[in-house]
């Protein structure tokens, strides 16, 4: 590290900020990040790029009533420039972009912050956008930041231990050296011809590289000559939307390094922020980190990617930061905390309480039951309880909340009743919560585990055709390109059937019902049977059917009982999801619960059968992953 104070040099056209270990320069009065010069490398960026195309802040948005996620796209260029702390410890510029009635831009007061550090190696930048009561309503998809780093330096991606690896170039994309796999869906490409012969016949697309914001803390590029490191470190998740679990694009080929605040990607446009008449809104996305280190001496990328997760750990534990300027960014003096233990409840299964699995237990804005995995506006705070159920929630901004938690194991979402009113330095204990998890009897049967994911299903191998090396005997095998496809190869003639009692939905459960594809390119809805026996039947009783779906996209779920042709069905949740997660190589997407009551008519004793039909069959990415199916009896009842 230098031990040089921070300089600011101011010229026309650009800044630079100086901290004598790196320099960061960005245009003026535009603030996009055009030079990044560390290590004797002049530039880590892509010099070969237009300069408002390296390192920038961007958004998409659309007008009120728009449907989908997609829309205009705005590089955020700033218009003016202003010093808000120069001094030898501490430099803060802001570029900002006021809206005025006249723009054609969206409706939002913009200002961009960059900060360096007196010895740090990176710099930090954090955003207010700002919409005001009387300005028009719109709709914001998405906002980010992109780094676009340099091609011949950077070509080793890491995000996480076992997701690292060598990345074909840029130029492999190119139509003369690749083909795409879907006309829909053009980030999947398979390399036909690429520049390093070791890429040949792999898929690359940047949806594999996906992550959920818990696990999303630090990813990034390595050099190999010099011995460089080039790190995205996102030390807190409050201003990323969605919730834990949410999943976001990281770093892909390119070599591009984003950090995501706001997103549809999984979701679709549940995740849409989308303003109303008359609303007033403020955020500020960030800060976050851009880490650089090098290893003098490695052989490989491992000392880099070591010092980067050591580096993030500093920052998690430094947040919330002390050293933004922007008041709207508050100190951990001016927020509170809450505190309490949460345990689970579920008579049918224990007469005592039960450990609650290590909740997911969470603050954010007030809402129905499990809303929080649609919020795209507040800010969210989360945290796993502890092996005894205590949790502790520190560093919450001022504001009201409810508290959310779920429970891996059980299915449904808890809601606290009250709203929970943080003001700066309270420190609430709220006590021993109980959650008691949807049921109403006895289990007679179940298929697999409440976790909101489908990973416990059967996930197939590949189709040697369609590889991406690194998911090969990988944790995270469903990452690969057309499995979906696999489906029909497994079951050529009939759909999947699943027997109580002697198969194992490990082995015997496909990942995700998807459609059919026919002789003529036509695709059909799938009918998935679950067969079981019952003893005897309660007739005059209702049975309950428990039905937690992971993800589904334009998909029609229909239930019959003992009678496949039943018109109409028992039940059908409509068309519904927009989450993408078949064709993105998700495992799951926005979680949903179904109870469905099941008349003791329909049951016989001896053998039944539950007949799922899929029913939309518009392409191959339409389908539902479930996460968890239960059948239990009336609660009065003996048939168990």
């Amino acid at each position: 590290m230098s031990s040089l104070g921070v300089q600011l040099h101011i010229e026309d056209d650009h800044v630079i900020m100086d901290n004598g270990t790196l320099q960061v320069t960005l245009s003026n009065p535009g603030g996009i990040v055009t030079g990044i010069h560390y290590n004797g490398i002049d530039n880590l960026l892509e010099v070969l790029n237009e300069e408002d195309n390296r390192g920038y802040w961007d958004l998409v948005w659309s007008e009120t009533g728009s449907i989908g996620t997609t829309g205009t796209y705005d590089r955020i260029i700033g218009t003016k420039f202003t010093v808000i702390v120069k001094s030898e410890e501490q430099v803060e510029i802001s570029f900002t972009r006021e809206w005025n009635h006249e723009d054609k831009n969206v409706p939002l007061n913009i200002d961009k912050r960059f900060v360096m550090l007196r010895n740090s190696s990176g710099f930090y930048s954090y955003a207010i956008y700002e919409h005001l009561k009387e300005w028009p309503p719109f709709n914001l998809p998405q906002t980010r930041i992109v780094f676009k780093l340099s091609k011949e330096k950077f070509q080793y991606m890491a995000i996480a231990d076992d997701r690292q690896r060598n990345m074909p170039l840029p130029d492999d994309r190119l139509p003369e050296r690749c083909q795409i796999l879907n006309s829909d869906f053009p980030e999947a490409v398979l390399l036909v011809n690429p520049i390093e012969p070791q890429y040949k016949g792999e898929v690359d697309d940047k949806y594999q590289y996906s992550c959920e914001n818990q696990n999303l803390r630090v990813h990034g590029w390595t050099c190999m000559d010099p011995h460089v490191g080039f790190w995205q470190i996102t030390p807190s998740d409050e201003f990323r939307s969605g919730g834990p679990l949410k999943q976001n694009l990281t770093s892909h080929v390119g070599p591009i390094c984003l950090a995501m605040f706001l997103s549809a990607h999984y979701s679709g446009e549940d995740l849409v922020l989308k303003l109303k008449p008359d609303e007033p809104w403020k955020k500020v996305f960030g800060p976050v980190f851009i880490y650089l280190n090098s290893a003098s001496d490695a052989k490989d990328s491992s000392p880099l990617w070591e010092d980067a997760k050591k580096q993030m750990m500093t920052e998690v534990k430094s947040w919330p930061y002390e050293f933004p300027a922007s008041t709207d960014f508050p100190t951990s003096k001016q927020r509170g905390n809450v505190s309490g233990r949460i345990r689970v409840r579920d008579s049918f299964v224990s007469h005592d309480h039960i450990l609650s699995h290590r909740a997911y237990v969470g603050l954010a804005p007030p809402g129905d039951v499990g809303s929080w995995q649609r919020d795209c506006k507040g800010y969210q705070f989360w945290t796993r309880a502890d092996a005894n159920d205590y949790y502790s929630i520190k560093n919450i901004r001022e504001g009201n909340y409810n508290l959310y938690a779920w429970v891996p194991g059980f299915i449904g979402d808890y809601r606290y009743g009250l709203t929970i009113n943080i003001i700066p330095g309270c420190d609430i204990d709220l006590g021993s919560l109980v959650y008691e998890p949807p049921r109403d009897g006895p289990t007679l049967w179940e298929i697999g585990y409440p976790d909101r994911s489908a990973a416990g299903f059967y996930v197939p191998d590949p189709n040697p055709k369609y590889i991406n090396k690194l998911y090969v005997n990988h944790p995270d095998r469903f990452r690969q390109w057309a499995l979906w496809e696999r489906y029909a190869e497994l079951y050529p003639n009939e759909d999947l059937v699943y027997t109580i009692g002697t198969s194992d939905y490990t082995k015997d459960w496909f990942f995700a019902q998807v459609t059919r594809k026919n002789d003529d390119g036509t695709y059909q809805g799938t009918t998935w049977k679950i067969k079981f026996q019952l003893d005897n039947v309660s007739q005059t009783k209702i049975y309950k059917l428990r039905l937690a779906l992971a993800t589904a996209n334009i998909a029609e779920l229909q239930i019959r009982i003992n009678d496949s042709k039943a018109d109409p069905p028992l039940f059908t949740t409509g068309v519904i999801g927009h989450d993408n997660t078949i064709c993105r190589h998700g495992i799951h997407g926005l979680y949903r619960l179904y109870t469905i009551d099941v008349p003791g008519t329909l049951l016989v004793k001896g053998d039944n059968t539950v007949f799922l039909t899929q029913a939309v069959s518009t392409s191959p990415f339409v389908g539902i992953m479930y996460d968890y199916i239960r059948l239990e009896a009336p609660s009065s009842s003996t048939s168990a």
